[in-house]
C-alpha cells in the first residue's frame, strides 16, 4: 500500500508542471520587452551599431514590447479580479453547530491534518473541500485600514457537507464518511498545490467573464483574455487532473486508519440517500415548486422517503433499524432552521425560485402538502385541460359517425343523448369571462350559455351540432323547454372528446403543450425581472463569475415533457378531481411517487394504464370500468381552481 506522502509528492510534481505553464506564458509576454532592452543597452554601450537598420529594429521591438506588456497586464488583471465560482451552500457557524465543529476538529487531529476553516451545507448528496481564499470571498476590509496594511493569512479550505447526510446518517457513519474528505486538507495546505489550484480557478473564472461579453467592440479585450485563458487551460488540463487524483489518493490513504470498516457501511448509505433524495426532488418537491410553493422540510422528508423505500425494497431491509441511533442532525443546535434554509436553496438551484419567500413563493409543510399542493395541482391541471378544450375550433375534431336513421314510426320526441363530444366548440372570443362554481346550483341557463336561446352564430348545446333535426322546426319549438346542459366541467366531456380517435388526442396534446410552454415562458420572464442578483448579495450568497451561462436553475430536474405526457398527466388530474368530488376519495402524498389518490384510505396506483389507453389509443372502456369500480360519476361537474 502506498503511503500518503507518495500521493502528495505526485500531486506536487503535477502542480509544479502547472506552474511552469504559468511561467512560460509570462516569459512569452516578457520576451519582446527583453529584446528591446538588449537593443537599447547595446546602443548605449556601443556594442551594437547605430545604423538605420538598428534604429528601426529598436523602434519595432519597443512597440511590440509595449503592446505585449499591455496585453499581459490586461490578462493578469482580469484573471486576478475574476471571482472563482462558489458552490451554493448554507454557511454553518460554530455557534449554531458546536458539536459538528468539535467532531470535525477531532477527526482532523486523528488524521494529523489542518482542520477546515468553516463548514457549510449544500442540498446535494456529496461532500468536498472548497478553497475560498480569494479576496472576493473573504470578509470586507475594515474601514480606515490601509490598503496594504493587512496581509491575508492563508486559510484552510471550507468543508461542504451534503445536507441529506446529516438527516439520514448516524453520527458514527458521518464521521467515517467525512474522514477522507477532511484528510484532503493536508495536501491542500501545500504551497505549490495551493498555487496551482488558484491559477486554474482564476483561468476558469476569466473564461466565464469573457463568455458573458456580448458587445462586439467594447468587449473585444475580454474576448482576447478568454481566448488566452482557454489556451492555458488546455495546456494544463492533464496536469491538473492528475494532480487532483493524486491529492484524492493521498487523502484516502491517510484516512485508512480511521473507521475503515464503518466507512464501507456509510458508503452504502450514500447510494441509498442519493436514490431517496432524487425521488423526493423530482416526484414530491417539483410539483410544489411549479405551483409557487416550496416544501420547507426537505431533509426531514428524506428520512420518510428512505424509510418507505426500506419497507418496499428487501435489498434495503434493515436500514430503517438504524433510526434508533443518534442522527447526525442532532449535532446542530437548530436543525429545523437549517433544514428550512437548505430547502429554500434547493428550490433555488433545481427550479430557479426566488431567493426569499414572498406572496407567490411561500413554504408548505408536509401536513398541508396533500390539500395545498396535491389537490390544487390536480384542479389547476384540470382547469387548463378544459380551457384547451374550450378553445378548440369547431372543425378541429373529426366528425362522429352519423347516427342511424330513425324509423318513420318512431316518435319525434326521441332525441339523441347529450354529449359534449358533439357540441360545437366556441372560439376564444365567444367564451364568457367567468364561470359559476360547480358546487352551486345553476340559477337557470348555464354560464356557458348566458342567453336564454341560441344566438344566430352559435348552435344550442341542447342538441348535437352535426345531427339532423328530429321533430318540428326550430320556430315551432322555441317556446318549448330546452334541456339544460350539465353545469360546469365534467369528466365525461374529456372522455368523449378523446375517445373519438388518436387524432383528437394529438390535437389536444399539441394545444396543451403550447399552453404549458406559454405559461413557462411567462414564469421565466417574471423570474428574470425579480433582480435575483441583488437578493443573493443581500443574503450573503456569493455565486462567483463561474455561474452557468443560462442562469438559474443551475440543475434542472426533468427534461421538457412531450405533449402526450402532458395530456396523460392532465387527464389523470381530471380523473382524480372527479374521484375526490363524487366518490369520496382524498388527495395524498407518497414519499417516493409524489401525489397519490387515496380511496378508503388506501393508495390507488392502477390508474395509469386506463388513462394511457384513452390518451394513446382512444379506448375509453378501461377507464370507464375503473371509474365504475371506484364509484366515480363522470357526468357530475367538478370543482376547478
Amino acid at each position: 500500500m502506498a503511503s500518503p506522502e507518495t500521493g502528495v509528492l505526485a500531486a506536487r510534481a503535477r502542480a509544479l508542471a502547472v506552474l511552469r505553464i504559468r511561467s512560460t506564458a509570462l516569459a512569452v509576454a516578457l520576451l519582446p520587452a527583453a529584446v528591446a532592452v538588449v537593443l537599447l543597452a547595446g546602443r548605449a554601450t556601443g556594442h551594437l551599431g547605430a545604423g538605420t537598420g538598428w534604429d528601426l529594429a529598436r523602434w519595432i521591438t519597443g512597440g511590440l514590447a509595449v503592446v505585449s506588456l499591455l496585453l499581459a497586464a490586461l490578462v493578469a488583471v482580469v484573471v486576478a479580479r475574476a471571482r472563482p465560482a462558489l458552490s451554493p451552500s448554507v454557511p454553518i457557524s460554530e455557534k449554531s453547530a458546536p458539536d459538528l465543529y468539535r467532531l470535525v476538529r477531532d477527526l482532523a487531529d486523528r488524521l494529523e491534518v489542518p482542520a477546515p476553516s468553516a463548514i457549510a451545507l449544500t442540498p446535494d448528496c456529496d461532500s468536498w473541500l472548497e478553497d475560498r481564499t480569494h479576496r472576493a470571498h473573504g470578509p470586507p476590509r475594515r474601514s480606515g485600514a490601509p490598503a496594504g496594511g493587512e496581509r491575508r493569512v492563508p486559510e484552510a479550505p471550507v468543508l461542504v457537507i451534503g445536507s441529506p447526510f446529516l438527516w439520514w446518517m448516524r453520527v458514527a457513519e458521518l464521521r467515517a464518511l467525512l474522514a477522507p474528505v477532511v484528510a484532503g486538507t493536508g495536501p491542500s495546505s501545500h504551497p505549490d498545490i495551493a498555487a496551482a489550484r488558484r491559477f486554474i480557478r482564476g483561468l476558469d473564472a476569466a473564461v466565464a467573464v469573457a463568455a458573458r461579453a456580448r458587445r462586439p467592440v467594447r468587449d473585444l479585450p475580454l474576448r482576447f483574455v478568454g481566448r488566452v485563458a482557454r489556451v492555458l487551460l488546455r495546456a494544463g488540463r492533464e496536469h491538473a487532473t492528475i494532480m487532483e487524483r493524486a491529492v484524492a489518493t493521498a487523502a484516502s490513504e491517510r484516512a485508512q486508519t480511521v473507521d475503515y470498516g464503518l466507512r464501507i457501511v456509510a458508503q452504502e448509505q450514500v447510494g441509498l440517500a442519493y436514490a431517496g433524495w432524487d425521488r423526493l426532488l423530482t416526484r414530491v418537491a417539483l410539483p410544489a415548486w411549479r405551483m409557487g410553493r416550496w416544501p420547507s422540510r426537505l431533509d426531514a422528508g428524506v428520512v420518510s422517503a428512505l424509510t418507505e423505500l426500506s419497507r418496499r425494497d428487501r435489498l434495503a431491509d434493515g436500514f430503517a433499524s438504524r433510526l434508533g441511533e443518534r442522527p447526525a442532525c442532532d449535532l446542530l443546535e437548530e436543525p429545523g432552521a437549517i433544514d428550512r434554509a437548505a430547502s429554500l436553496l434547493a428550490a433555488r438551484l433545481f427550479h430557479g425560485g426566488p431567493a426569499e419567500p414572498g406572496p407567490d413563493w411561500s413554504p408548505v409543510g408536509w401536513n398541508q402538502y396533500p390539500e395545498e399542493v396535491v389537490d390544487r395541482k390536480w384542479r389547476l391541471e384540470a382547469a387548463r385541460l378544459h380551457r384547451v378544450l374550450d378553445n378548440l375550433p369547431a372543425t378541429a375534431l373529426p366528425a362522429p359517425p352519423p347516427a342511424p336513421a330513425a324509423p318513420a314510426q318512431e316518435p319525434a320526441s326521441a332525441a339523441p343523448p347529450l354529449s359534449y363530444a358533439r357540441t360545437a366548440a366556441r372560439t376564444p372570443g365567444d367564451r364568457p369571462a367567468e364561470r359559476p362554481p360547480a358546487d352551486e346550483p345553476s340559477p337557470g341557463p348555464s354560464a356557458d350559455e348566458p342567453s336564454p336561446g341560441p344566438s344566430a352564430d352559435e348552435p344550442s348545446l341542447s342538441l348535437p351540432a352535426d345531427e339532423p333535426s328530429l321533430g318540428p322546426p326550430a320556430a315551432d319549438r322555441r317556446d318549448e323547454p330546452q334541456p339544460a346542459p350539465a353545469p360546469g366541467p365534467t369528466l365525461a366531456r374529456v372522455i368523449d372528446r378523446l375517445a373519438q380517435g388518436e387524432s383528437a388526442g394529438d390535437l389536444v396534446a399539441a394545444r396543451l403543450g403550447a399552453e404549458v410552454e406559454r405559461e413557462e415562458r411567462e414564469e421565466a420572464a417574471r423570474q428574470a425581472a425579480r433582480g435575483t442578483s441583488q437578493q443573493d448579495a443581500a443574503l450573503g450568497v456569493a455565486w462567483g463569475d463561474g455561474m452557468a451561462e443560462g442562469g438559474l436553475p443551475l440543475f434542472p430536474l426533468q427534461p421538457p415533457r412531450t405533449g402526450r405526457e402532458l395530456l396523460a398527466d392532465h387527464v389523470t388530474a381530471m380523473v382524480c378531481c372527479a374521484a375526490v368530488d363524487t366518490a369520496g376519495a382524498a388527495p395524498g402524498l407518497d414519499w417516493l411517487d409524489g401525489p397519490a389518490l387515496l380511496v378508503d384510505g388506501a393508495r390507488r396506483a392502477d390508474l395509469g394504464r386506463p388513462v394511457l389507453s384513452l390518451v394513446d389509443d382512444g379506448d375509453a372502456e378501461p377507464l370507464r370500468g375503473w371509474l365504475t369500480t371506484i364509484g366515480v360519476r363522470p357526468e357530475k361537474p367538478v370543482r376547478l381552481v
